[in-house]
């Protein structure tokens, strides 16, 4: 019997969940909210899930209501029947809080873990989870897939002569090393102290990027000081050109007119999450080929390992279903 695949989303990420379902050949699931006066809100397919091999596309960046509706849709689907239910979270938020950094805190990717299993999840499809630990949180399978397939074809087409990588912080050393050594670039790191959350004390920069094209790597972008601050000091060591590459642009607070004050020539990103709004300063690379290709691997039960293996790269056209 052949497995009956619905896509589903809620309003977070429609956009991106119709470009997913678009690039599977299919429509999304029709999904009606009901509000209440008072902001409470119930979510509801609108078609028989029975036996269904469903996918719920939600990322959950703030506000907290877009976590919650995600929860209820995988419990209606529970309760619809479905065969199984994947989770697709494009961006998987609070995974900042991946550890007890210090006294009387939550560990809070650990709690959404917890949540979106008991709802019901029976399986994690995920972007580049900000602390690889946390698909050991799940005790679903999770598959993290990593944006690096849509920046480094990118990268290459582009062909910038004396490429230079570079980590805003040690903390993404390994990234930004890994993007420099399959491109044959040099690398460079940002040293950084933080007194506080979105707080930026000083930051160093180790390595020579004097008369090299720059580009700075980093998972996420909150308010935008850190790679502002890499950026300027970057150009004022003498680089030819200073760009960023981001793969949840979640750009809060002054992070757009951050930006926009930067060295930064250019801020290549994903739509993990949607723009609050347009910058001629931004490239965004859509993610909806990718995550459909993973969609077709754990329906088929064929590997997706080709997916996370740089010595067989995938250019991005390769990338269909």
């Amino acid at each position: 019997m052949s497995l009956k695949v619905k896509i589903a989303s809620g309003r977070a990420s429609k956009i991106l969940a119709e470009k997913i379902a678009k690039a599977y050949n299919q429509a999304l699931v029709n999904v009606e909210v009901c509000v209440f006066s008072d902001g409470e809100f119930q979510p509801a397919f609108c078609e028989n899930l029975r036996g269904s091999e469903v996918f719920i596309i939600q990322s959950t960046f703030p506000p907290a209501e877009n976590l919650l509706e995600l929860l209820y849709l995988i419990d209606a689907a529970r309760r619809a029947s479905a065969h199984r239910i994947i989770a697709v979270i494009p961006y998987f938020g609070i995974a900042r809080q991946d550890r007890k950094d210090k006294p009387r805190v939550s560990i809070g990717a650990k709690l959404i873990a917890n949540l979106l299993t008991v709802a019901g999840a029976d399986r994690i499809i995920t972007m580049d989870l900000h602390a690889d630990q946390i698909q050991g949180f799940f005790d679903v399978p999770v598959d993290n897939v990593y944006a690096s397939r849509l920046f480094l074809p990118y990268l290459k087409q582009r062909n910038f002569d004396n490429l230079c990588l570079a980590s805003p912080d040690t903390g993404g050393t390994r990234r930004a090393a890994t993007y420099a050594k399959y491109l044959g670039a040099d690398l460079a790191i940002g040293f950084k102290q933080r007194p506080r959350p979105n707080e930026i004390g000083t930051l160093q920069i180790i390595g020579d990027v004097k008369d090299k094209n720059v580009v700075i790597v980093d998972d996420i972008i909150d308010t935008a000081g850190t790679i502002c601050k890499a950026s300027n000091a970057i150009k004022a060591l003498g680089a030819k050109s200073v760009r960023a590459m981001c793969v949840h642009p979640v750009l809060s607070g002054n992070a757009y007119e951050n930006l926009e004050s930067s060295a930064l020539e250019e801020l290549i990103t994903t739509d993990t999450i949607p723009l609050k709004k347009s910058s001629d300063l931004i490239t965004v690379l859509s993610t909806d080929k990718l995550f459909a290709k993973v969609i077709d691997g754990v329906i088929s039960s064929n590997s997706i390992s080709s997916l996370f293996d740089y010595d067989h790269f995938m250019d991005l056209n390769d990338i269909s279903i």
